[in-house]
């Protein structure tokens, strides 16, 4: 793709995310994939971009939940947040917005449907939120998730699935083994606190803890599916 075609691309991205970039250079960076490079000198691409971005990203939505959701306490409000926050909410995201039109990528990565694949558009999503928060700060960054997450805040008022329901079901399907492997008490008994591992046949264990064992085995099994999440 030549210099011209891939600016008109960014301009007709900037139109439909309804926002028009002061540097230029920072949406360029935010759309390209690691694996382009330019002879002996490798571009800037959005790794850098896709880290931050997940941070903004989670602040911003945190912050939303705690203003919808004002007598709710974490417990109630990490699987909501986890809902919203994940890779594939932010490909969703990306299709809305068709960010993948402007991916820049390597021959061989466009021949192998880069511009569709889930863990490409939720990495561009990100690295475009990071895009704009330094262009032109947090409101700018909030009005695109606001935008592009569309009714997944409504969708997401009414109770979640219970994390451990959410892993039995996801393990269940794939035929996977799941138990919870108590690790630790600790505390008096009438403030006991549990440290739990959820394990699944076939992945590493990962740990939660809370007052309670069933807490705690919440908390392990909603880390589980946030690492599923984060690595698609």
């Amino acid at each position: 793709m030549s210099g011209r075609d891939h600016d008109a691309r960014l301009a007709e991205l900037e139109q439909r995310i309804g926002y028009v970039f002061n540097d230029r250079a920072l949406l360029r960076e935010a759309v390209t994939h690691g694996s382009v490079d330019s002879g002996a000198k490798k571009r800037r691409d959005y790794d850098r971009l896709e880290f931050l971005g997940d941070r903004v990203l989670g602040l911003i939505v945190a912050e939303r939940l705690l203003d919808e959701h004002k007598n709710e306490q974490e417990g109630q409000l990490a699987p909501r947040y986890n809902v919203l926050v994940n890779k594939h909410a932010c490909a969703r995201a990306a299709r809305a917005a068709d960010l993948g039109a402007a991916l820049v990528l390597s021959p061989s990565e466009e021949a192998s449907g880069g511009r569709q694949k889930e863990a490409i558009l939720g990495d561009i999503c990100e690295s475009v939120i990071a895009a704009l928060y330094l262009d032109s700060g947090f409101e700018t960054a909030r009005a695109f998730v606001t935008k592009f997450w569309g009714d997944a805040f409504e969708d997401v008022k009414s109770a979640p699935r219970d994390a451990k329901t959410a892993l039995q079901e996801w393990a269940a399907a794939r035929k996977r083994g799941l138990s919870y492997v108590m690790i630790k008490q600790t505390g008096p008994e009438h403030a006991p606190h549990f440290i739990i591992d959820a394990v699944v046949d076939g992945y590493p264990p990962v740990r939660g803890q809370g007052g309670s064992k069933r807490d705690a085995q919440r908390a392990a099994a909603a880390a589980f599916l946030k690492e599923r999440d984060a690595h698609g």
